[in-house]
């Protein structure tokens, strides 16, 4: 697949980025400010600019834009001993102007939908009030609305989305990547991770206090969905799964070291209640375009499940990382874009030499149509397919957002900048 044609955007820009305000800001926040002087490496399609307008501010995960424009990240690790980071462009010219850290609770989700501002840890959810301006009332004081969500150090970040109807839908991912016993060769027969994790659970948006008991388990066998939506157009969810491995590990005599860079796929479902997507007995294969039966569970490598499972609506290849999905609603980019899926790429697949980019899939009448390509690009900063010893990664994409004018913002946990894209 190739990319749009890409070009070199906005070689000098100015970044403004507030050095000393961090908690709230006294006086002008202007005198606070440092102006950062940098090259923008990143590639888009003609006639789009990205500006990089927030730098250095940690493993920012995923991001959301308020109605008033306010830019908040999470991030999955405490930066200064806060977890939040609220950008503002107070006078609209373009540059923000006013930072705030805020909440000491690290993870991945968050939300500004309605009166509130929503935000995950790695087990559980909480919200913040939001006022008339849509600016958070109080920081210090987050209602819980769910908690105690299993978390065992591994793909144990909690991503949700909310519908229209106060449904909140949050992934638990497994930290058993096949749900082996003991990580032998021998599969969980029942696997009995599935009971609480490897899935999404179903909760009530605006009730507090809830636990599992509260919630439903709207979908299961999700290995590790970490970028998950609400898909207005349709009114229906969609979540990117990331696919396991260890194949040639545990099956030298099944697979090859080739095939275990090049499987399985990282896959794109719409998902509807009670849909199994087959983890952790069956795999998807973009290479076959079918699903696989797992090694643990007495595949070869080719045979297929006797059970149906969920199909992707798109398979990518292998260990790309997908980290979020946005369906983009606004009018400034071009009609092309209307309804498609910009999907944030967190890692680099070895089959296509190629990662750390956010791919775009064009969708008609809520379904896919066409090829999946690559929008922005070279995050990493150098030529994944001819490296030299002196190449660094600079950033990882993981979070998008759309803002109030429908521009596209994108975090990178890596790195630590927010991108904002503009046609």
């Amino acid at each position: 697949m190739k990319p749009a044609r890409a070009i070199r955007i906005l070689s000098l820009l100015t970044v403004v980025v507030l050095a000393s305000c961090i908690t709230q800001c006294k006086g002008d926040p202007k005198k606070n400010v440092k102006v950062v002087v940098n090259e923008t490496f990143l590639k888009a399609p003609e006639g789009f600019s990205v500006q990089e307008i927030g730098v250095d501010l940690g493993a920012v995960r995923h991001l959301t834009v308020a109605k008033n424009g306010d830019i908040y990240a999470n991030r999955s690790v405490l930066k200064d001993g806060k977890s939040v980071v609220m950008l503002r462009d107070k006078d609209n010219d373009g540059t923000i102007d006013e930072q705030k850290d805020f909440a000491e609770i690290p993870g991945t989700g968050i939300l500004a939908k309605g009166k509130y501002l929503y935000a995950s840890s790695n087990s559980g959810v909480h919200r913040y009030a939001l006022s008339d301006d849509h600016e958070i009332i109080d920081t210090d004081n987050p209602e819980k609305i769910v908690e105690g969500l299993i978390d065992m150090g591994r793909d144990n970040a909690k991503p949700f989305t909310i519908d229209d109807n106060g449904n909140l839908y949050v992934t638990i991912g497994s930290w058993n990547d096949a749900c082996r016993n003991n990580e032998a060769e021998a599969g969980m027969i029942p696997c009995t991770i599935l009971d609480s994790a490897g899935g999404i659970w179903k909760f009530k948006a605006n009730e507090l206090d809830q636990t599992y008991v509260d919630g439903t388990r709207y979908a299961t066998g999700l290995k590790n969905a970490v970028g998950i939506t609400w898909n207005h157009q349709t009114n229906s969810l969609f979540a990117t799964d990331h696919g396991r491995g260890g194949f040639s590990n545990f099956y030298p005599d099944l697979y090859s070291q080739k095939q275990n860079d090049e499987l399985p796929a990282e896959t794109f479902y719409e998902i509807k209640e009670n849909d199994n997507a087959g983890w952790p007995s069956t795999y998807y294969d973009h290479q076959k375009n079918k699903r696989v039966l797992a090694p643990e569970y007495g595949g070869d490598g080719d045979k297929e499940s006797a059970e149906k499972f969920l199909e992707p609506v798109v398979a990518f290849p292998a260990h790309l990382g997908p980290n979020d999905v946005l369906f983009y609603r606004g009018s400034m980019f071009p009609e092309k874009y209307k309804n498609g899926a910009f999907i944030a790429f967190h890692n680099q697949s070895k089959e296509i030499k190629k990662g750390f980019f956010v791919a775009f899939v064009p969708f008609k009448n809520g379904k896919p149509d066409g090829d999946w390509e690559i929008f922005l690009d070279n995050f990493a900063g150098f030529d994944l397919a001819n490296p030299t010893d002196d190449d660094t990664l600079k950033h990882r994409p993981c979070g998008l957002a759309e803002g109030p004018d429908g521009a596209l913002y994108v975090c990178d946990d890596f790195g630590g900048s927010i991108f904002k894209v503009t046609y």
